[in-house]
């Protein structure tokens, strides 16, 4: 899943509407954020196979410390309790935080087929597969998006004009994304997909820009 992410990134700033949108792109993304470079430094697999699902090409060989069920447990804790001790603020926001980084496995395992692990070594893979139908991976991404940007923009308000021209330009960049994504050809190699991974941080930088120049409503 991609794009769903970021529908429940968008939506969670209405549970705790202190934490930057950023941080909650930060927190959707964190298994994306780090899988890539467990990719490139040899310690996690991914191969290009076309047709190994409908919707990408991607075969998730081995990646048990960025998407299990119990790693995204543990680096739910680890960025939760770094945000508590930062902002001290009480336990709203970083539950949040943990939610939300826990649901990237949750929404993976209903889009991927039975690669999904549970736990760090060994142990049962599920994935429901939704990747195998296009148009019910679109439906359901979209419904997530859609729905998710619709709470954020009845949670919070623009300031200025970039509040208001950088959401929306946001969202359109993502949707473009998440287009190109699904019609293009497929990567040359893993190691390309592992480094065109590394933009996700563009994108959790342009979350903290939109959020400080809105409020809440």
């Amino acid at each position: 899943m991609f794009i769903g992410h970021f529908g429940v990134a968008f939506a969670a700033k209405r549970a705790a509407p202190m934490v930057s949108l950023g941080t909650l792109f930060l927190a959707s993304q964190l298994a994306d954020l780090v899988w890539p470079n467990l990719v490139l430094l040899g310690i996690e697999k991914v191969e290009i196979q076309p047709g190994a699902t409908a919707v990408t090409p991607l075969n998730f060989v081995s990646y048990p410390y960025s998407h299990s069920l119990l790693a995204l447990c543990l680096w739910a804790a680890i960025f939760a309790g770094i945000y508590w001790a930062v902002r001290r603020r009480g336990v709203v926001g970083p539950l949040t935080i943990a939610a939300v980084v826990v649901s990237h496995w949750i929404l993976d395992a209903l889009t991927q087929r039975p690669d999904m692990p549970i736990a760090i070594s060994g142990g049962p893979i599920v994935g429901l597969g939704l990747w195998n139908s296009v148009p019910g991976t679109v439906a359901v991404e979209m419904l997530l998006f859609a729905g998710g940007v619709a709470l954020y923009a009845r949670t919070t308000e623009s300031r200025d004009v970039i509040g208001s021209i950088g959401l929306w330009s946001l969202v359109g960049f993502l949707l473009l994304a998440y287009a190109a994504n699904l019609m293009g050809p497929p990567p040359p190699s893993a190691m390309a997909v592992a480094w065109v991974a590394q933009a996700i941080w563009l994108l959790v930088l342009w979350g903290y820009w939109v959020d400080a120049h809105r409020g809440p409503r």
